[in-house]
């Protein structure tokens, strides 16, 4: 098995790796210009020096300075995560629960559903003027941005997970007499948990997107703050670098949910293996 996943991993590269050549190729040819897109050599460094702070020698104080240049990356990476993992917790938070009155009860379906429809389809990006205005600048509008992402997806999910119960369960717990506590808590709900897991990985990886943008209009760190600022002052290594970052991240969060969900839905048609 891990022979068949190694090889997938290496096929995988054949393509970053043709680009990359390419693109430097495209560099040292100058058929680009470096200010507007620089060599993969130029990114590289650039996040090097994004990553690990460097030091310089202060002669009046005969002393090493630590902090002198850059070395941004990793607060930026922590303040980002630092959102991501709270504005997540209260739009799941939120979600879950009204996802599952709403799959459970016809009756709360019917009174929230018309309102979670008008509201869905109106991108998180649109409230910023709002967010601005209710919660000023910092870190509030920002989670407010990213809850209001992460809601959505972890909403529909629990509420299609927990309607689409298979009827063969529900009639098998009627005829054993189960009350109706008892129908919800132990079949409806572990035959939900495959949908409502899918929902919080879509929602994980909304509240990613969303933070890169609120970052970039309420906030003065992380990923998207330090984006906005290389654009400012035209340091196109630096926002690439700085996307690279992002979709290293990205890429890190959806393994580990992908995991995460394979290790509790071990028990799923399909995953015993």
């Amino acid at each position: 098995m891990s022979k068949i996943n190694w090889r997938e991993a290496a096929t995988g590269t054949i393509v970053p790796i043709v680009i990359v050549a390419l693109w430097q190729a495209s560099a040292m040819l100058g058929w680009v210009n470096p200010q507007v897109l620089p060599s993969p050599v130029a990114v590289v460094q650039k996040w090097f020096e994004y990553l690990t702070p460097l030091t310089a020698y202060d002669p009046a104080t005969s002393s090493w300075l630590s902090w002198a240049i850059s070395g941004e990356l990793l607060g930026d990476t922590v303040s980002s995560m630092y959102r991501v993992v709270v504005g997540f917790a209260i739009g799941a938070g939120l979600a879950l629960p009204l996802g599952l009155m709403m799959g459970a009860s016809k009756r709360m379906y019917a009174w929230f559903n018309p309102l979670m429809q008008v509201l869905r389809p109106i991108p998180p990006i649109a409230y910023i003027p709002l967010a601005i205005l209710w919660f000023g600048l910092g870190n509030a509008p920002a989670l407010f941005l990213i809850a209001l992402g992460a809601f959505f997806p972890v909403l529909v999910n629990t509420i299609a997970g927990v309607r689409q119960v298979d009827g063969i369960y529900i009639r098998a717990a009627r005829n054993l007499g189960v009350s109706q506590r008892t129908m919800f808590v132990r079949v409806m709900l572990p035959a939900a948990v495959p949908y409502i897991l899918s929902g919080v990985r879509i929602g994980i990886g909304t509240a990613f997107i969303v933070v890169i943008v609120s970052e970039m209009i309420a906030v003065s760190n992380g990923l998207g703050f330090r984006i906005l600022e290389a654009r400012e002052y035209f340091w196109s290594d630096k926002i690439i670098a700085g996307m690279i970052s992002i979709g290293l991240l990205g890429l890190i969060i959806d393994v580990g949910m992908n995991k995460l969900n394979n290790h509790l839905l071990r028990w799923h048609r399909g995953l015993e293996n």
